[in-house]
């Protein structure tokens, strides 16, 4: 096993990367070897002592690769310290609420239930419609989504010094 920790996305428009980026700077912040980066880049898990993964959640699933990547390495994923977050919902409220309990794809249920997160959260996201092809924009307007940045840097940022302190226990 490695010395560094991965944060791996999948995002679509930016705002999960920029998620990653505040997590990674927080490990990094407190004293951790941290890479963000797509999770399409991450190629060889032996390298890292833990992972950190997140992915948007656009139509009411992850992106593919975040999909694909859980799907092919569930079983290394299961050996290594694993964070799970989505991104996504809009509007005031707790973010896990705006989704109906939703944490990640019910069809991921079975690997994430084999690699054993630690923590699985979400996260509110941004909708940016001048970001948005003509198509989303009519699906945008038929569920009424609140628009803008609905992010709490504050809460990102506790929960990856949860990260930090529980990996320094294990050090």
């Amino acid at each position: 096993m490695g010395d560094k920790i991965a944060v791996a996305y999948a995002s679509k428009y930016g705002a999960t990367r920029e998620i990653a980026e505040k997590i990674g700077e927080a490990l990094r912040g407190a004293g951790f070897e941290t890479e963000v980066l797509p999770v399409k880049e991450v190629k060889d898990l032996t390298q890292y002592m833990a992972i950190v993964l997140g992915s948007a959640i656009y139509i009411g699933q992850w992106r593919k690769e975040a999909s694909a990547f859980v799907k092919s390495h569930k079983n290394d994923l299961a050996k290594m310290p694993v964070w799970i977050f989505s991104s996504g919902p809009t509007g005031e409220g707790d973010a896990e609420a705006l989704i109906q309990g939703w944490r990640f794809p019910g069809d991921l249920s079975e690997a994430i239930d084999h690699i054993g997160p630690r923590d699985t959260v979400v996260f509110h996201g941004v909708i940016d419609f001048d970001k948005f092809n003509f198509l989303e924009k009519m699906a945008l307007k038929k569920v009424c989504a609140p628009l803008g940045d609905w992010r709490n840097w504050d809460l990102i940022g506790k929960w990856a010094q949860g990260i930090a302190k529980e990996l320094k226990k294990k050090a």
